[in-house]
């Protein structure tokens, strides 16, 4: 379970989070939604650690953010940042490979190997495993860097924004992937994602941010609403529902 209570975080003299408070239970697929700036990434940062957390208490199961070895969080926790800026000529394969690094510092093992060859092949990356990321597509270049989180073997999966570059294939494709992972692997996957219909068709319960606050936390159909959209978002969009999930209508 991740944990957080008071978290409250400022950039300079602005404050962009305020008064976090809530439990995301181990399991399935929660999705942080809200509109640019409402404090989705920042909050993503802080779980992962990769922003030092000045204000509050965040817990991963038993590690306290802030207390705990990096470590020791790397192997219970993998995170995709949504600035995913590495060489242009690292390949595929070795990118796939960093997330093995906090089990073996430094020297891997055939079982890392194998763990990093099956990460390929779920994320259909077998075939360009070789070449350079500069001569593959956003798209996979995307799913590379999802792949090496999957590679890490953690319970928990932070990913911000993995959508990105995605083609309409490419997204639903990844998003059906990590319901199957949540679903048969038992990982607990946290998301941001700025397409509310993906959210409402793939995640177990959805945290609706705006202006650093929580708006919203629940199911989609709990939390896919009309006054959600007009208060949160800023729009009177209609809301359709397919299988009993709610559908933003454009």
């Amino acid at each position: 379970m991740i944990r957080l209570s008071g978290v409250n975080h400022f950039i300079g003299g602005t404050q962009i989070l305020h008064d976090i408070s809530l439990e995301l239970p181990k399991g399935g697929i929660t999705a942080l939604i809200g509109p640019n700036g409402a404090g989705k990434s920042t909050l993503l940062s802080l779980i992962a650690r990769l922003t030092p957390l000045k204000q509050g208490e965040i817990t991963v199961d038993t590690l306290k953010i802030g207390a705990c070895a990096d470590r020791d969080l790397a192997k219970v926790l993998a995170i995709m940042a949504q600035s995913t800026h590495v060489s242009a000529r690292l390949r595929v394969r070795e990118l796939v490979s960093f997330g093995r690094y906090p089990w073996h510092r430094g020297r891997p093992t055939a079982a890392d190997d194998a763990l990093i060859e099956a990460a390929l092949a779920r994320f259909e990356l077998l075939e360009i495993g070789d070449r350079f990321l500069d001569e593959v597509s956003g798209g996979q270049r995307q799913r590379a860097f999802v792949a090496m989180a999957f590679a890490q073997d953690t319970d928990y999966l932070l990913l911000d924004e993995p959508l990105n570059n995605l083609d309409i294939a490419g997204a639903r494709g990844l998003m059906r992937l990590l319901r199957e992972m949540a679903d048969n692997d038992g990982k607990t996957i946290l998301i941001v994602l700025h397409d509310i219909n993906y959210a409402a068709a793939f995640a177990d319960r959805i945290v609706a941010l705006k202006q650093g606050r929580i708006a919203a936390l629940g199911t989609p159909a709990e939390v896919v609403s009309n006054s959600l959209l007009r208060d949160v978002f800023g729009t009177d969009a209609e809301i359709s529902h397919i299988d009993g999930r709610p559908f933003v209508m454009v």
